[in-house]
């Protein structure tokens, strides 16, 4: 079984507040501001986390796991374009027909994508597959919530109940992992607007590592892994980080290791 646990990173989508807003002759900054002062309003004082319709995607990190190999990295490289990650991402779908794994995958990542696919008319015949020319995938597929073929963690481990949901840092860290460390999901705008596209992509690895991470974890309470075969995928993991010889990755398995 091929397995992609996959994250992505966003910032404001500008280019759609300048439509929605009617403001053309502002500065990127002052747009961000209005956009998100008018979600803060729309929500009562709540958060001025935008819209999903209103992110716009500057890295998708993945880790594929093959029969005999895993691997991490960021699709497409530092000035790809939004539609080229989208084409890399479901062009994976389409080569090696993976479980999807995620955390809040379907609650943020999943539709944020839906809706820059559809802007950028990005195809992919293989995830929208519901069962009409695939008869496997009338009872598994990517687009239900209750089907296996995209495990969002989140969503499973909560039992699906809202007030039980956690943050991802949270539980790598109670479970041994190294979490979030120095970077945050709130730091990508400031990090986008100073052309640090390296540091947002580099955070992303880690964000999928610990998810595979806790993917194992999972995949042991379920009876998949014995304690042995648990122990020898993350010591697949540790091998793979050693090789891969980038900061970031070596930064990631020394906090591994002292935790």
């Amino acid at each position: 079984m091929n397995i992609l646990v996959f994250d992505i990173e966003t910032i404001p989508d500008i280019d759609s507040g300048k439509k929605i807003f009617n403001l053309d002759d502002l500065s990127e900054e002052n747009v961000v501001q209005v956009m998100q002062n008018h979600r803060y309003q729309q929500s009562d004082g709540k958060t001025e986390f935008l819209q999903l319709y209103l992110h716009k995607i500057v890295s998708i990190s993945v880790i594929l796991k093959t029969s005999d190999k895993i691997n991490v990295w960021s699709l497409g490289n530092k000035s790809s374009s939004e539609a080229e990650l989208l084409e890399h991402f479901y062009e994976g779908i389409e080569r090696y027909t993976p479980t999807l794994v995620s955390w809040n995958g379907s609650g943020f990542d999943l539709p944020v994508m839906h809706y820059r696919s559809l802007i950028h008319g990005v195809v992919s015949q293989r995830y929208w597959e519901s069962g009409d020319g695939d008869q496997s995938f009338r009872w598994n597929n990517y687009l239900s919530r209750f089907h296996s073929r995209h495990t969002d963690l989140m969503d499973v481990l909560s039992g699906y109940i809202p007030t039980a949901k956690a943050p991802l840092d949270k539980i790598a860290t109670i479970l041994g992992f190294p979490g979030k460390m120095d970077m945050s999901g709130g730091k990508v705008w400031e990090k986008y607007r100073a052309g640090d596209i390296e540091s947002i992509r580099n955070y992303c690895e880690t964000d999928v590592l610990n998810t595979y991470l806790i993917y194992m974890r999972y995949q042991l309470i379920r009876g998949k892994l014995t304690n042995d075969s648990y122990i020898e995928e993350c010591n697949q993991v540790r091998e793979m980080l050693k090789n891969k010889k980038k900061s970031h990755l070596e930064e990631f398995l020394k906090a591994w290791q002292d935790s």
